[in-house]
C-alpha cells in the first residue's frame, strides 16, 4: 500500500461561511471530521494539517525572500492530508469525499515517492 498526498486548494466559500455563520462553519468542520474519521477506521488515514494563509516565498539562486504566497484563491493551498491507498485510482476515489469540493475547491492527488533502496 502506497501513501498519497492530497493537497487542498481553494474552497474560499467555506472561509466566507466562517465569517458569516459560526453554525455553518461548525457544520462544515464536522464534515471534515467525519471524512477523516472514516479514513481512520479504514486504516487509510496517516495525517493532515490546515495551513495558515500568511507565509514567505524563497526564490532563485539569490534566495530572495518575499511575503506571500499571493495567488488566486483557487490556487491557494489550504492544507493537506496523507492517506494510504492501493493505487492512484483508489486515492482519487478517497479524495472525492473531501469537503473542500463542496465549495468549488480542488484536491490534487500525488503519490509520495518512497525513498526505499
Amino acid at each position: 500500500m502506497a501513501e498519497y498526498l492530497l493537497i487542498f486548494r481553494g474552497g474560499d466559500a467555506a472561509r466566507e461561511e466562517e465569517q458569516q455563520s459560526p453554525e455553518r462553519w461548525q457544520a462544515h468542520m464536522e464534515k471534515w471530521m467525519q471524512w477523516m474519521g472514516a479514513l481512520t477506521e479504514q486504516g487509510k488515514f496517516v495525517g493532515a494539517q490546515p495551513l495558515k494563509v500568511a507565509g514567505r516565498v524563497v526564490t532563485g539562486t539569490g534566495k530572495v525572500v518575499t511575503d506571500g504566497p499571493f495567488v488566486e484563491g483557487k490556487e491557494m493551498v489550504g492544507g493537506y492530508l496523507i492517506c494510504k491507498a492501493e493505487s492512484l485510482e483508489e486515492a482519487v476515489e478517497i479524495s472525492k469525499g473531501c469537503p473542500v469540493l463542496e465549495h468549488d475547491g480542488i484536491v490534487e492527488v500525488r503519490e509520495i515517492n518512497s525513498l526505499a533502496h
